[in-house]
This record gives structure tokens, C-alpha cells and sequence, in this order.
């Protein structure tokens, strides 16, 4: 089933949707998306791969069609939302297999992976960082939330929800902003217009932190575990700098790391360039 099905999954009361396509039975993929995504940034990658692979897609809790419950009733924090993907790799069956990760996406696989080594096959990390010196200069204002969650340096973070900064996040660091599909953007800024959404979304920037404090935890599951790391990243990203790509090879010597010149959301305009490089190295 190379097509591309659309899923909802009952994870313990939580609704989370997902793209499944791939014969099952193939060797397994895990892909995870990203802020301010949803797993509609795989719609080019999906294809090119399900022939060889069998791929599920989830929206992480919060985004795109996935349950997005009060903060009164679900906390935003990365655990919680690890917490939830790794219920659903056990309600769809996925025991074993290759994560692959995008920035939001990176700390909630490599919690899994934390979680149970066993069940990680390999690591594709796209722009998905596990190193303090992949943070660029981008990430200041959203430090000093960490270092005073004040209301006032909460309200500064607001900037990031805007739909010119979407576009921003999108386009910044590409050669040709033209080469870039309005689509996926427009989506994004649709699911952030929704009400409660950015209140979710501060709360997630704000539990950053927790994941940056994981860092070493990570770091030492690279070591030990030695899983196969393809680090195949967007040089010019505003946010995750290629100094976090190359520091796979720290810990794992064989990570493999191929930088592409483009921006943040690299599958926009270099689907095909990740998906021959994903083939190779899961070959």
C-alpha cells in the first residue's frame, strides 16, 4: 500500500490522528513533526519512501488534528507528549522501528528512545537537535522565559504565533523563497489561529527547557546504544545551527551527516534529496 491513509487512533481516551502508508511488515518508520506543524510536512516525503517502508505519521497532542484538550485538563509538557506517542507506537502495533525527527519531534523521539532502546532501529534527525551548541542566537528570547517565566517575558513570545513569522520560519535561509509551497504554511497558521492554541504553544516553549536539560541524558544514548544517526539538516536554519548536526559524530563516530542549503523545513524544498538519502542509509 504505497497511498497514503488518513487515521485516528483511541490512545487511552486521547485522540491522535495520523498518515499511514507502506506494506505492513515493511520495515517501520516513526516520523515526527515539528512547531508549528503537524504531520502534513511529510505529504512530499511519504511517497517517495512507502514503497520500501511501512510509515505512520502522527500530529503530535496539541497539533494539527490530534486532541488539543484545556491546560486545565493536559499539561503541555514534552513528557506528556512522549507520553502519548509512545502509547500510540503500542495501541498501531509499531514495536520496532526508525524515528525520524524534526525539531519539536527530536525531544519527543529521543524520549522514546530513552524509554526503550530496544525499540529504536535507527535515528533520521532533520534540523532535530540534541545539542546546546545547535541553539542559535534565535532562541534568547525564549531563554530568558526559561530563566524568568514572568507574564511580560511570556507576552514577548507571542511574536512566534504570527503568521509572518510562519512564513519566516518557512522561507528564511531558503535560495529561492519561491520555490516554497504556500500550503503547508497556511496550514500551520490555521491550526494556530485556533482558540486556546497559543496559550498551548507558550507553554510548550516554556517546557523547552526540559528538553535541553535531557541533552546529556541523550547524548549518553547516543554513546551507548550507538544507534545508526543520520543527521541530514538545513544549513541556514534561523533556530537548530549545523554545529548540532555535526556533534552526532561526538558520540556516535558513524552518524552520517549531510547538510543541505536550505532553511528550517527542509522537506519543502529537498523531499527528494532526504528520501534518496533515507534509502540509503536504511538500506
Amino acid at each position: 500500500m504505497t497511498s497514503t491513509t488518513y487515521r485516528t487512533a483511541d490512545v487511552d481516551g486521547f485522540k491522535v490522528f495520523y498518515r499511514e502508508a507502506g506494506r505492513a511488515g515493511a520495515p517501520k518508520l516513526l516520523l515526527l513533526h515539528g512547531f508549528p506543524s503537524a504531520g502534513h510536512m511529510f505529504r512530499d516525503l511519504i511517497p517517495l519512501l512507502a514503497d520500501k517502508f511501512h510509515i505512520v505519521a502522527p500530529d503530535l497532542p496539541g497539533f494539527g488534528q490530534s486532541d488539543m484538550p484545556s491546560r486545565e485538563t493536559f499539561s503541555y509538557t514534552f513528557d506528556n507528549i512522549a507520553r502519548v506517542i509512545e502509547r500510540l507506537t503500542e495501541v498501531i502495533g509499531f514495536d520496532r522501528f526508525a524515528i525520524y525527527v524534526f525539531d519539536y519531534g527530536a525531544p519527543t523521539g529521543f524520549r522514546l528512545a530513552l524509554s526503550h532502546p530496544e525499540r529504536i532501529t535507527g535515528i533520521i534527525s532533520q534540523n532535530g537537535n540534541a545539542y546546546e551548541e545547535g541553539l542559535s542566537d534565535g532562541w534568547t528570547p525564549i531563554k530568558a522565559y526559561w530563566q524568568d517565566p514572568s507574564p511580560a517575558n511570556r507576552e514577548a513570545l507571542r511574536g512566534f504565533l504570527t503568521p509572518e513569522t510562519t512564513r519566516w520560519q518557512y522561507t528564511h535561509g531558503v535560495p529561492d523563497p519561491a520555490a516554497v509551497s504556500p500550503d503547508g504554511q497556511n496550514l500551520d497558521n490555521f491550526y494556530l489561529a485556533r482558540p486556546g492554541s497559543d496559550d498551548v504553544q507558550l507553554d510548550l516553549f516554556g517546557d523547552y527547557k526540559s528538553n535541553v536539560a535531557l541533552y546529556p541524558a541523550f547524548q549518553d544514548y547516543f554513546r551507548k546504544h550507538k544507534p545508526p544517526i543520520l543527521a541530514v539538516w538545513g544549513k541556514n536554519d534561523p533556530f537548530f545551527i549545523p554545529p548540532g548536526a555535526e556533534a552526532y559524530k561526538r558520540d556516535n563516530p558513524n552518524a552520517v551527516v549531510k547538510l543541505l542549503d536550505t532553511g528550517h523545513f527542509a522537506l519543502e524544498t529537498h523531499a527528494r534529496e532526504i528520501a534518496e538519502a533515507i534509502r540509503a542509509f536504511l538500506a
